[in-house]
């Protein structure tokens, strides 16, 4: 199957910055949308950004102009550069990939989260 492994969360000061990476590895035939979500106890899972295959980007307006998602194709992986943190940024970060595993089959995969928290 398909795993996705996050890596950069942690504690931060107020108007910090954190780097998030998640790397897909497994049976991948090509991966479509890969994002960014997070959730706080007792809310939804909501969208933090997202990225196409072909660069085109998408974001809450909670954080534009703060958070950055990039990815490298050839790498199967997915960044979240988060600029100017508040505490209101805590939470968990999840990452989630759109991947082809064949030619006809196609499945979202999560990641298991990284704790980010902002607090001084």
């Amino acid at each position: 199957q398909v795993q996705l492994v996050e890596s950069g969360g942690g504690l931060v000061q107020p108007g910090g910055s954190l780097r998030l990476s998640c790397a897909a590895s497994g049976s991948i035939f090509s991966i479509y949308t890969m994002g960014w979500y997070r959730q706080v106890p007792g809310k939804q899972r909501e969208l933090v950004a997202t990225v196409t295959s072909s660069g085109s980007t998408n974001y809450a307006d909670s954080v534009k102009g703060r958070f950055t998602i990039s990815r490298v194709n050839a790498k199967n992986t997915v960044y979240l550069q988060m600029n100017s943190l508040t505490p209101e940024d805590t939470a968990v970060y999840y990452c989630n990939a759109d991947v082809a595993i064949t030619y006809w089959v196609r499945r979202e995969y999560w990641g298991q989260g990284t704790q980010v928290t902002v607090s001084s």
